[in-house]
């Protein structure tokens, strides 16, 4: 997600709500990582306007965010099709994403205001209750919240523009083979403590918590690779 999508989704007080571009964004890529719209599905502006009740031209800038992400391939006079997961590239991807993830972590602990810190303790709260509960939905709500509050709160818009295309695949890998190999109560513990490492501006303990996410999504990924095959 680009950073002024990240910074839409947590307004400061008093700022823009979410825009049609950003709500279609938004309901897109969840279909998409929810394997709602499968890889290698073609899409067109005309059907997602009209399952989604939103104008052409917003969806058309959400598929043009989702192409920068690598998500979907824009077809010139054909719509769009979705991307697939390229599973050979995700220690790639995770390389990155560890230390860009360690970047914003601490930053976002440190630079954490009342306000942030409020909203963090409740995404802890949710993460709980997602991995209580089992529930992916809980957990997907609050996963995006999450990442988009991180990325708003470290102020830092090089690191979260480089985030949003990586977070984006590595989350589509995840979601493919959750249901055979993901542990969801240990992911859900996993993000709280890193939310409230935040919440009390523990900057070592949020980059550790960091790191210890991403320990489990490395682990995850070799553990379905090898059972793949």
């Amino acid at each position: 997600m680009m950073q002024e999508d990240r910074e839409a989704a947590f307004p400061e007080d008093g700022g823009r709500p979410e825009t049609q571009s950003q709500a279609a964004y938004r309901l897109i890529e969840e279909m998409i990582v929810t394997l709602r719209i499968a890889p290698g599905s073609l899409i067109s502006e005309k059907s997602l306007s009209g399952l989604l009740g939103i104008g052409r031209t917003p969806v058309r800038e959400a598929l043009q965010r989702l192409a920068f992400e690598g998500t979907v391939k824009i077809l010139p006079r054909a719509g769009a099709m979705v991307s697939e997961i390229d599973t050979a590239d995700q220690f790639k991807l995770i390389e990155v994403r560890r230390e860009i993830e360690r970047i914003l972590a601490g930053r976002a602990a440190r630079l954490a205001n009342a306000r942030h810190r409020a909203r963090f303790r409740h995404l802890a709260a949710e993460f709980d209750r997602a991995g209580a509960g089992n529930d992916e939905k809980v957990f997907i709500a609050a996963d995006r919240e999450f990442n988009a509050l991180i990325a708003a709160t470290a102020q830092n818009p090089y690191a979260a523009q480089a985030i949003g295309p990586i977070e984006a695949q590595t989350r589509r890998f995840w979601f493919l083979h959750f249901e055979r190999f993901g542990d969801l109560p240990r992911v859900c513990d996993l993000h709280a403590k890193v939310a409230r490492a935040v919440a009390a501006n523990d900057e070592a303990a949020a980059r550790r918590g960091s790191d210890d996410l991403l320990d489990y999504v490395e682990w995850y990924t070799k553990r379905t690779l090898e059972a793949l095959g």
